[in-house]
């Protein structure tokens, strides 16, 4: 009877090790023995398609990068993008498909603040890491919402910049704005009014408009009377170059100063010869800039993936953020898992990414990433400036 007992005890311990063994092993969501998944909900089509376009060129071409050199621990880095139209409700349900049909190990390069506040929780709850979400809204930097991954400064420290410079290096004390109609524009909004007030000033003059339309003549009707010198704007390319052209036809030609949102390559696109002088803060190097380590590898690898592409300010975003997410993978070691990745993120935090180090997690509070000023110029070219 001992002897059964013994003999019953070995086999189950074995096969609790065997099951424990294949648990560490790699069932893992998304991973295989091969590859690593990863799902991208963005908007893909319509008139803020840009920005989730560039965003998974950038990323596809760090991962083409990565697997040209093997992958990561022998596994190949993939990624399936869902188009969102820059909607919420299309995001909750494309992000829930990429989750729970396509299984994805983690999503990456979403675009848009009011989609991120619909699908957050959808990843938080389930523990999925978010990384490199294409906004700078403030309650993505909640350092509770540990599975989100951010690598860009926030509105407020772009808006921060513009009312620095427009107040200190123009002298400007009439200051409006133009933005979108939901939470992304109100982020921008709030840390407008929260730089003008450090400096004893307030806004001039507000105007707003619609996601995923261009009727800003209303917004133009408010923000003239007011006769702001400068404009800062809060939306995506279209609506804002339909607002700028508006201005010029009218006559009016204040300073416009945009978010790095906007998608600066496309709004130059959309601007034409009248983009000379527009301003756009951006949270990402130069990325016609070869001497920098990241951006020449950026090039090279953009090169390699599809050599009719351009550099611009969101692919290298979108680059950034693969190359980011195939260095903590890597130091999670040959077993990945969600969990470990994220642990990595957050304990580590600091990442060299082609001899530029990129923050994130907790230490993004004592080393936030920079924001600098970058203006149009009449070829519509891009030209960084230190002052305006």
């Amino acid at each position: 009877m001992y002897r059964f007992r013994s003999a019953t005890r070995i086999i189950l311990t074995i096969a609790l090790l065997a099951a424990t063994m294949l648990s560490a092993r790699g069932e893992e969501t998304g991973v295989s023995d091969d590859a690593i998944l990863f799902g991208q909900a963005a908007a893909l089509e319509g008139p803020s398609s840009a920005l989730g376009q560039r965003m998974r060129q950038g990323i596809v071409a760090a991962f083409t990068e990565i697997n040209a050199k093997g992958g990561v621990h022998g596994r190949k880095l993939q990624l399936l993008s869902r188009d969102d139209g820059y909607d919420p409700d299309r995001s909750v349900a494309q992000t829930l498909r990429l989750i729970e049909e396509d299984k994805v190990f983690a999503l990456i390069g979403a675009v848009g603040t009011p989609t991120a506040i619909a699908t957050i929780p959808i990843s938080s709850a389930r523990s999925v890491p978010f990384i490199g979400p294409f906004s700078g809204a403030e309650f993505l930097r909640d350092l509770e919402l540990s599975n989100v991954v951010n690598i860009r400064a926030s509105y407020g420290a772009e808006a921060e910049a513009w009312i620095k410079h427009l107040t200190e290096d123009r002298h400007f004390t009439r200051i409006g704005i133009f933005y979108q109609d939901d939470a992304f524009g109100r982020d921008g909004l709030t840390g407008v009014k929260r730089a003008l007030a450090k400096r004893g000033l307030e806004l001039a003059a507000e105007g707003t408009f619609e996601r995923n339309t261009r009727a800003v003549a209303s917004a133009w009707r408010m923000l003239k009377r007011a006769e702001p010198e400068a404009i800062v704007m809060v939306g995506t390319y279209g609506p804002c170059a339909e607002f700028i052209k508006l201005a010029h036809r009218s006559g009016f030609h204040p300073t416009f100063v945009n978010i790095s949102f906007v998608g600066a390559v496309a709004l130059a696109r959309e601007l034409g010869p009248e983009g000379e002088g527009v301003i756009v803060s951006q949270v990402v190097p130069f990325p016609w800039d070869r001497s920098l380590g990241l951006v020449a590898d950026y090039q090279t690898a953009q090169k390699a993936f599809d050599p009719a592409l351009t550099p611009d300010f969101v692919s290298l975003e979108g680059y950034l953020s693969g190359r980011l997410a195939a260095a903590a993978l890597e130091k999670a070691g040959p077993n990945p898992t969600r969990a470990e990745l994220l642990r990595v993120v957050n304990e580590i935090g600091r990442f060299d990414i082609g001899g530029s180090i990129v923050t994130v997690g907790p230490r993004m509070i004592d080393t936030p990433p920079k924001v600098f000023l970058t203006v149009i110029q009449k070829d519509g070219t891009f030209r960084a400036v230190d002052r305006l």
